[in-house]
């Protein structure tokens, strides 16, 4: 019960503004509330207050005690959803899956699939020596272990 009408609260706060998702969702059992969420624009410190006070506000700590935290996605946490990838296009990724660990930019993702490009050094056809080339590949998000952004300072 408690969960399903915090649940409800989170997805009201949700549909206010439509840009943010939820990542993650749990009650512990000490009804520690966690609430991750990632927006197509980012997150910034207001969402989190906005989203934390909406389901803060219309719960009872008298009828139960609760603890609340609402983050957001970390930039180094792995992308989990299409949504995800959809507002990284034009990133770097590091994409692990079973037999191989790729970077590359990602140039398109779709609710199936994303496409990586990278340049590689790759021996000429003909004679000694390597020359530059640029590798594309379609990957299907049911093939990727771990997609995570590669921050560049």
């Amino acid at each position: 019960m408690f969960k399903e009408k915090v649940k409800s609260l989170l997805d009201k706060a949700l549909e206010e503004n439509t840009s943010l998702f939820l990542i993650d969702f749990s009650i512990g059992g000490d009804n520690t509330i966690r609430v991750i969420l990632d927006g197509d624009e980012g997150v910034n410190l207001q969402d989190c207050m906005d989203v934390s006070r909406a389901i803060e506000h219309n719960l009872d700590r008298e009828e139960q005690d609760f603890s609340l935290e609402v983050t957001s996605a970390g930039a180094t946490s792995p992308l989990e959803l299409p949504r995800q990838y959809k507002k990284n296009i034009g990133r770097k990724l590091m994409v692990r899956t079973a037999g191989e660990e790729l970077e590359g930019n990602l140039t398109h993702a779709t609710e199936d699939s994303i496409t990586l490009e990278w340049k590689a050094r790759e021996p000429k056809p003909i004679g000694k020596g390597k020359v530059t080339v640029q590798k594309k590949r379609d990957i299907a998000f049911s093939d990727i272990h771990q997609a995570k952004v590669i921050i560049k300072f």
